[in-house]
């Protein structure tokens, strides 16, 4: 009886160790499993006070580039987007220490910009304007010749201005480096501290209109190219550059790009036709 008894203990104890093993093998497949899932993150550098492109309300960043980004990486089984809000020159220097993957804040394309980062497809058109005082000489671009502008270090209307004054030597702009955002430049216009200031229009239209900035007026300017906007990613972001091209195509079939433009930009036409989509290049 007692061997019995000893028999039926034993065997009660090794199918509970039997159990646990097996148990705790379940539980380290479950956890190698969830593992393999875990999606990458990509941090996205924004600024965070440029509306309409990106700016904080009710304490939560939107604007037109975080929204695109967030259909983009909507349902995504693979990345999850983190935005971080960031100075302007940061914005860079986070790419190029790969602090950042990617980036979307009314970027503009540059030869520059080209040589240490990946462009997206574009992601919208945003028609630059001068911004001038109601009552200015200023007529169009060519009269801007001889008068005061703020510019930004490492911005496309700086490099713009400068070929200008290799042009109009004899009568150069007068260029004013500031950190200002662009809002309180315009305000400076406004305020008769300087005399005009280029930028796109759906900036320049929400700011005036927010701020009730009501001596200026903008002059349409016209280009033979297109004024595209796109996301910057890193050099080595390659499969995440092929990734969130193909989502942009999409989202530019099925109408998204078009909605978040209307609500954003104020014109759903300020968006890239099928046509468009692709990598911007030197020529």
């Amino acid at each position: 009886m007692k061997l019995k008894k000893i028999l039926g203990i034993t065997g009660v104890a090794i199918a509970s160790v039997a159990l646990l093993a097996a148990c705790s093998s379940k539980s380290k497949d479950t956890s190698s499993s969830k593992s393999a899932a875990a999606k990458e993150t990509v941090n996205f550098a924004t600024v965070g006070t440029t509306a309409p492109f990106s700016y904080e309300e009710n304490g939560k960043l939107t604007g037109y580039d975080v929204e695109v980004a967030k259909a983009v990486f909507k349902d995504s089984d693979k990345y999850e987007v983190k935005f971080q809000k960031t100075e302007w020159k940061s914005v860079f220097l986070g790419l190029d220490a790969a602090k950042y993957q990617m980036a979307g804040n009314n970027i503009s394309y540059s030869a520059e910009r080209d040589q240490k980062y990946l462009f997206s497809y574009p992601i919208g058109t945003t028609p630059a304007v001068l911004t001038v005082p109601k009552d200015s000489e200023i007529k169009k671009y060519d009269d801007i010749a001889g008068h005061s502008t703020q510019v930004v270090q490492g911005t496309s209307t700086l490099t713009q201005l400068n070929e200008f004054n290799e042009k109009h030597s004899d009568k150069p702009v007068e260029l004013n480096y500031t950190e200002e955002n662009i809002t309180q430049m315009l305000t400076n216009v406004n305020e008769g501290k300087y005399d005009f200031k280029i930028f796109d229009a759906p900036t320049v239209n929400a700011i005036i209109k927010n701020n009730k900035l009501s001596k200026l007026k903008t002059i349409e300017l016209k280009s033979d190219q297109q004024p595209y906007i796109y996301f910057l990613f890193g050099k080595d972001q390659k499969d995440l550059q092929k990734f969130v091209n193909k989502r942009l195509e999409e989202l530019q079939k099925d109408g998204t790009l078009a909605k978040l433009a209307e609500k954003f930009l104020g014109n759903k036409d300020y968006i890239p036709t099928k046509d468009a989509l692709k990598v911007p290049s030197k020529k």
